[in-house]
């Protein structure tokens, strides 16, 4: 049995997610097992991620690893853990139980290391799934006075982003007395991960990224898919920077879909569905496009008003 020893500070929503099915009263008693075996294997795939992001190799060499520990551990998780299950409660409560997205939130803060994304090396950064300030308000009235006015924060959870902390406090006296203080994060890259990106959580995406974008102008979002499942739409009026497609691919057809609803309709198509996967993995270079998206952004520096004229442009 792996040891169940944490390796990083980062935030486990797979794991958390794994830890509730199985106290789900819903699973059946047959998967039970099924599923203290898949958190064995979890925490074998975390030791396995831990260990890749210290090897001394050259970048493209670690993000080829990282992917292939990716790849293998997802398609555990669809086929091991899911598509052959013997019980139907899995694979049709799989959208509910957030198995899927889960792990490339986990997987994330992995790929964001010094060797990958040098840039990062020397900030003061969190990095992760996170709560990151969406506004500022005041709970308060001429009449009904609060500490600090009410200060109050509004927070959204993000599926990974790269943050910094904020520390707010609010008086109404010029020297702090009775002052109300709140610590949160500011989102300067969000990014939302979805396992099927269809024309509704488009638009929940882009709602999104202008409450990340109102909070603070200079920040990013990208919305991440497995699988697209939706006509491709410009992104160009919106708030979202980049959809990024992990596999390069569409979601299989819903005709075929249904027959994964029953046990024997997977042992019919699991060759199908098993190659589907294989033929389309996750793409290095998609990853690669979304790393040097955020180098880019590391690397942005700051108006210097001395050269404007020298370079002809601000």
């Amino acid at each position: 049995m792996t040891s169940r020893r944490m390796h990083k500070n980062y935030p486990t929503p797979h794991l958390e997610k794994l830890n509730a099915l199985l106290d789900n009263s819903k699973i059946p008693v047959q998967d039970k097992p099924r599923v203290t075996e898949a958190i064995d294997v979890y925490y074998q795939w975390i030791n396995d991620l831990t260990q890749t992001v210290e090897l001394l190799v050259p970048a493209d060499e670690m993000l080829n690893l990282l992917i292939k520990l990716l790849i293998d551990y997802k398609k555990y998780i669809d086929i091991d853990l899911i598509f052959d299950s013997p019980n139907d409660f899995l694979y049709r409560q799989k959208g509910q139980l957030k198995l899927d997205n889960t792990i490339i939130e986990e997987f994330l803060p992995y790929l964001i290391n010094p060797v990958i994304v040098p840039e990062i090396a020397n900030l003061e950064v969190d990095i992760g799934p996170i709560k990151a300030f969406s506004s500022v308000y005041f709970e308060s009235s001429l009449t009904i006075p609060a500490l600090g006015g009410g200060l109050s924060v509004r927070t959204k959870n993000q599926d990974f982003a790269i943050t910094r902390k904020l520390y707010l406090k609010a008086s109404h006296f010029p020297d702090f007395q009775q002052e109300k203080s709140i610590i949160t994060n500011l989102a300067y890259i969000a990014v939302e991960c979805k396992t099927n990106l269809d024309k509704t959580m488009f638009q929940e995406g882009c709602a999104t990224a202008h409450d990340v974008k109102t909070a603070v102008p200079g920040a990013k979002y990208f919305l991440l898919c497995e699988w697209l499942d939706m006509s491709p739409i410009s992104t160009a009026p919106t708030d979202i920077d980049e959809v990024i497609l992990l596999r390069k691919a569409k979601r299989l057809n819903s005709n075929i879909r249904k027959n994964f609803a029953t046990y024997q309709g997977r042992l019919a198509y699991r060759e199908n569905y098993i190659k589907y996967l294989e033929n389309n993995p996750f793409r290095v270079e998609v990853f690669q496009h979304f790393i040097s998206n955020i180098r880019k952004l590391l690397k942005n520096e700051g108006l210097d008003e001395s050269n404007v004229l020298e370079v002809g442009y601000f």
